[in-house]
């Protein structure tokens, strides 16, 4: 069984659905896990913040845009009237209950059951159109009987495949439909898997059902090699390991969700990534072996805060980091990079949320210095490859600018750079520059 992916782009609208169905009708066995249509989770954003404040104006303009919006796709998709009828009625059925839950009360928490309803129309359309189209056995497997996060807001892969065998019995050959992004979490509440859950999902049941392989359809050819939105003549990285992709998607790439890799990577199933305007591209491959020891992508990643512990009782002195790391557990703070030396401790993180409160607990460990407004850069590959001086080589690029942290972490894939957020585009230029295009790399020839 193939698992299959399509992103918002990838069905934002009429003529990219049927693209997706007819790529699906080319599968014999697969899952395909549906985002929402492009834009559509981002109005359901703005009518639950007119929700939360009340104004009843405001929601009836944007839930009356948004049913148009799917009618009209309807339109487009379906020929004959009794198609049309069954596409206008499971509009009309989700909108009735959105607007039921509407006239509640707001409540926190309860967002994410408004935001479900991008994923559930979006993946019934693609199964009637499917259904119409190429396959009237395709089936509708409903994401929130199967997918359920426990306290840790971590979901179980066996749990997955026995929970689908509950609902639907054994999946014997053909083609299946779900929803991506969206869960049940510990309690039984509608919950989601961040943006870009969807791949997560993907990776997910892939992992789940042993698949052969999972694509990831996604509006771009795959990963480049850099951030295109700044750097001019990016190449198309072919290949590359998980543990390199996950430190991309992690640090910046925004082609991956930063969990979808582990799934695939425990089974070792390799992740297409492709283009659903570009089928015939080749595409980049995720998989556990990539070759040639080289350099393959940076990324980078913005809104870093930078947290520096200054302390002589650090020095010759054991448990000292165990009570900081404490700290960032109590406020449940990730740490992105640590560096440290005999007296001071470096550290950036990405969610400021409880920034004051950290510094606060820090104190009594000695001196604390904030810096917002960093960004990292990950550059990936064998950065450790001696015969090639990686290392030296970055550090020229970068000697223009203000390094403030330089971790190679826990392997030989990672090498990160910390800097100010408003260097970041002339670094990665001159990574660019230095590490592709001033000594060609054989990984793009």
């Amino acid at each position: 069984m193939k698992i299959l992916k399509f992103g918002g782009t990838s069905l934002g609208n009429a003529q990219r659905i049927k693209q997706a169905a007819k790529i699906i009708s080319s599968e014999a066995h697969c899952i395909v896990a549906c985002s929402a249509m492009a834009g559509v989770t981002d109005t359901l954003l703005r009518i639950s913040e007119y929700h939360k404040k009340d104004n009843l104006e405001c929601i009836i303009e944007k839930k009356a845009g948004l049913r148009q919006f799917f009618e009209e796709i309807c339109r487009e998709l379906f020929r004959e009237q009794a198609w049309v009828s069954e596409a206008r009625d499971l509009i009309a059925f989700h909108f009735e209950e959105m607007s039921q839950w509407l006239e509640s009360p707001f409540k926190d928490g309860k967002e994410k059951q408004l935001l479900s309803y991008g994923e559930i129309i979006t993946s019934k359309l693609l199964e009637l159109y499917v259904k119409m189209n190429f396959d009237r056995e395709v089936r509708l497997l409903d994401a929130l009987k199967f997918l359920q996060l426990n306290e840790a807001g971590e979901p179980s892969i066996s749990g997955i495949r026995q929970q689908l065998e509950k609902h639907y019995g054994p999946l014997g050959r053909g083609r299946y439909i779900t929803q991506g992004f969206i869960c049940l979490n510990h309690s039984g509440e509608i919950s989601n898997l961040q943006r870009g859950g969807s791949d997560y999902t993907a990776t997910l049941l892939g992992a789940a059902f042993n698949s052969s392989s999972i694509e990831i359809w996604t509006d771009v050819d795959g990963l480049r090699n850099n951030d295109p939105r700044f750097v001019e003549n990016t190449m198309l990285v072919r290949r590359i390991s998980f543990a390199e992709a996950a430190e991309l998607a992690y640090f910046g790439a925004k082609i991956l969700h930063p969990s979808c890799v582990w799934p695939a990577s425990k089974k070792n199933i390799p992740i297409f990534l492709k283009n659903t305007l570009n089928p015939n591209s080749p595409g980049t491959i995720i998989s556990g072996t990539v070759g040639a020891s080289h350099i393959r992508a940076i990324s980078a990643k913005d809104g870093i805060s930078m947290i520096r512990i200054q302390s002589a009782r650090m020095l010759n002195a054991y448990g000292f980091l165990r009570k900081v790391f404490e700290v960032f557990d109590k406020w449940k703070t990730p740490i992105d990079v640590i560096t440290t030396s005999e007296v001071s401790v470096s550290l950036t993180i990405d969610n400021p949320s409880y920034l004051e409160e950290i510094t606060e607990s820090l104190q009594r460990f000695g001196k604390v210095v904030i810096e917002r407004d960093q960004a990292i850069l990950c550059i990936v590959g064998d950065v450790l490859a001696c015969q090639q001086a990686y290392a030296g080589q970055v550090m020229k690029a970068l000697k223009p600018f203000q390094i403030k942290m330089l971790s190679f972490g826990g392997s030989r894939n990672n090498l990160t750079i910390v800097l100010p957020g408003k260097e970041k585009k002339g670094a990665l230029q001159a990574l660019q520059q230095q590490l592709f295009l001033q000594t060609p790399n054989p990984l793009f020839v």
